[in-house]
């Protein structure tokens, strides 16, 4: 067994598909965030694969009286693409083209449509209002945020979609992470996980549960909540859309394993899982495919170096987080006090420390 585990850290052969969730799980994770899938995708020639059509053509098609399956799909392939802009795209120039495409899909709804098609239109609609809701709530805009995502739940339940459903309650247990409501994390997510059990939703609601049950304080039910979402997603064939941001892809599992440990006060765990959430983010050039995620990582380290009493380390990490140019804020603003109250209760008098809360403190107003 020694002599196979040293060729495997080689390279030299793979582990086979025995060995791979034993591996995963040793190390407390699922299979294909240490064994991914490569594929990559390219969201404009599918596009034009599947339909023939660029965006004039679509819209052209949008304006006429009946509506074919060409349009439908190519309106289908259109919404994942926006879906995918969302790691990276700037929030104010994806929730335009988010709402300019909600509102040409939208007005569908007043053309000659079969059942079939009807319902596969509020469907897309309710992914472009998830999207919108995601975007606004990102740029501080929580009322509005708040708004579109009660319209997409009706969307669902109007389409009948479970997913859609699911990820509403997804954004609504999010919503209350990020504004300290832990008991409303847990009842979203419950919500959730009753709409929309077997879809890849359930992960990401299992991980919220997670992350209050960690602010809470109660280890024991972070680590239930964390295996339940393990196990799901073990059992869930590989994503072909890493990027689509409702897609739950196997290495996101380790951020939120990273932040539930940060809470808990395993910083040896939560480091290793954030040096491990940077390097899946990094692209082979050096550019950043999540640097959302990437940005809480770098906080968690922060937190880490802070607490092993190097300050300097601690708030180049916090200021490195802040820098980035495609922000969440509410979640950034969140992960940054954790950093900040360290810095305060421990540093206060230095001057790093204070210049990284000031930096903190014209960042909150300005948001």
């Amino acid at each position: 067994m020694v002599r196979q585990w040293k060729r495997w850290e080689s390279g030299e052969v793979m582990p086979s598909d025995f060995y791979q969730p034993i591996i995963a799980a040793t190390f407390g994770t699922v299979t294909h965030a240490i064994f991914p899938v490569a594929g990559q995708r390219d969201g404009n020639a599918e596009i034009i694969a599947a339909s023939g059509m660029e965006t004039l053509d679509i819209i052209s098609r949008l304006q006429a009286s009946d509506v074919d399956s060409a349009t439908l799909d190519a309106l289908r392939i259109t919404t994942d693409r926006l879906c995918s802009e969302y790691p990276y795209l700037p929030s104010a120039q994806l929730a335009v083209e988010g709402r300019q495409w909600l509102k040409r899909v939208a007005g569908l709804q007043a053309q000659r449509l079969t059942l079939a098609q009807h319902r596969e239109v509020l469907t897309l609609s309710g992914w472009l209002a998830l999207l919108i809701g995601c975007v606004e709530y990102d740029m501080g805009d929580r009322a509005a945020a708040e708004s579109t995502r009660r319209a997409a739940l009706s969307l669902a339940r109007e389409a009948d979609n479970p997913e859609i459903s699911g990820w509403a309650h997804e954004m609504r247990a999010w919503f209350a992470l990020t504004t300290g409501d832990y008991r409303g994390i847990l009842a979203a997510s419950q919500a959730g996980t009753e709409a929309a059990r077997t879809h890849g939703v359930a992960v990401q609601l299992a991980a919220q549960e997670a992350k209050g049950w960690a602010r809470l304080g109660d280890r024991r039910q972070t680590e239930v909540a964390l295996d339940r979402g393990r196990k799901l997603l073990e059992g869930m064939p590989y994503p072909e859309n890493l990027d689509h941001h409702f897609v739950v892809d196997p290495a996101k599992f380790d951020f939120y394993a990273m932040d539930c440990y940060r809470l808990l006060g395993e910083d040896r765990f939560a480091q290793n899982l954030a040096h491990e959430v940077i390097r899946a983010g990094t692209d082979f050039d050096g550019s950043e495919r999540s640097p959302m995620r990437m940005a809480e990582a770098r906080i968690t380290l922060g937190v880490v170096a802070a607490r092993q009493g190097d300050l300097d380390q601690a708030v180049n990490y916090g200021e490195w987080a802040l820098k980035g140019d495609r922000q969440s804020l509410p979640s950034l603003l969140m992960v940054s006090r954790e950093l900040a109250a360290i810095i305060n209760r421990d540093y206060a008098t230095e001057t790093a420390g204070r210049e990284y809360l000031d930096h903190l403190t014209a960042l909150t107003r300005a948001s």
